[in-house]
């Protein structure tokens, strides 16, 4: 079987993330008035330059999303089932509990308690967002179906529009943390539904004026590069707001990135542990495990940022979420690889 490897900028996308962080912390340092600048661009407390570099990641993802797709869902529906479970009834919740008893018991003594609520609600906003876009690059590396991972990522995008923003407002109001629900509305709106709208017109007409084999292989390529620069500039712009409580509390980036690490490794274990006691094919377990698993974390940084601002914690916390994902989905493809023989 060929072996399928991920792109240089990609593969090492935590170093570039990294490097990000590091300039935003610099820029935040010796150049404040940056940060104070972009500041005053703001409109119902959502950052107006963000907003546009946000659109700039999430839009071409959109684009890749085929919801013809989900005619094919009645194929295989314990496989829909399995990805639709773990996504919406157990990966929210399991987030809050593990979060919530590392930031509030284990971590007690380094995490103020006010710090350790914003912290939280970054977690709940990481797991109530299952990923949309880069599954397909780990169901790809894993060996898993494509055309089934379509449909996972295309219910799954349905499902964001009316689940998201309800389980957010249920776990973060449990917390104790006071949301605005119209700035909620607001991001799901400008960063879910305008954009899936916008990306649904553009594959339509491509596809319709130049044939669905252009569309894939050659228009949404073209967008690759500004995704992956758009989320770096966002880091670099986060990180220039965080670099005084990042200087100050440089243990909280590991701090938090224990209860995430192990929340994606505890959903991937129930997602593909799931798909094998049901008999599932491989290339259909393998994507259920990495979709629950991974995170669709520009909505998460989007969604942060607007509800509680450039320099909280909880846009921190979303941010370490990048920090971690990729080396982590990376050991899971390792593993899921290494367990494809135990599927009949």
């Amino acid at each position: 079987m060929e072996e399928r490897k991920i792109g240089f900028f990609d593969k090492y996308l935590t170093l570039w993330v990294l490097l990000c962080i590091v300039a935003g912390i610099v820029v935040g340092k010796f150049l404040p008035v940056i940060p104070q600048m972009l500041s005053r661009f703001e409109y119902a407390h959502v950052s107006i330059p963000v907003a546009i570099l946000i659109w700039v990641m999430i839009y071409p993802m959109m684009m890749k999303v085929d919801f013809q797709s989900v005619k094919n869902v009645a194929k295989h529906p314990k496989g829909l089932l399995v990805t639709c479970v773990v996504n919406w009834l157990i990966k929210p919740f399991t987030m809050f509990a593990i979060a919530w008893f590392f930031l509030f018991i284990v971590f007690q003594k380094w995490i103020p308690t006010g710090l350790a609520y914003q912290y939280l609600a970054g977690a709940v906003l990481l797991g109530a967002a299952p990923c949309t876009a880069m599954v397909f690059i780990w169901s790809y590396l894993s060996g898993g179906n494509p055309a089934y991972t379509l449909v996972q990522v295309a219910v799954n995008d349905l499902i964001i529009l009316v689940a998201f923003a309800p389980i957010v407002a249920l776990l973060l109001g449990v917390s104790g943390v006071q949301i605005p629900y119209d700035t909620l509305l607001l991001s799901v709106v400008l960063f879910v539904v305008l954009p899936l709208i916008a990306g649904i017109i553009t594959r339509t007409t491509v596809v319709k004026r130049k044939g669905k084999a252009y569309f894939e292989q050659v228009f949404v390529h073209k967008f690759d590069r500004y995704t992956t620069a758009g989320l770096l500039l966002t880091l670099v712009i986060l990180f220039s707001f965080q670099g005084e409580t990042i200087l100050r509390n440089p243990l909280h980036i590991v701090l938090i990135a224990v209860p995430l690490i192990l929340q994606t490794y505890f959903i991937f274990a129930i997602a593909y542990g799931w798909g094998k006691a049901w008999h599932l094919p491989y290339d259909i377990a393998a994507p259920a495990g990495m979709i629950g698993a991974s995170n669709f974390f520009e909505l998460a940084v989007a969604v942060a940022i607007s509800l509680f601002g450039l320099q909280s914690g909880a846009a921190l916390a979303t941010t370490v979420g990048v920090l971690t994902e990729v080396p982590i989905m990376l050991s899971l493809v390792r593993i899921a690889k290494a367990t494809r023989g135990r599927f009949s």
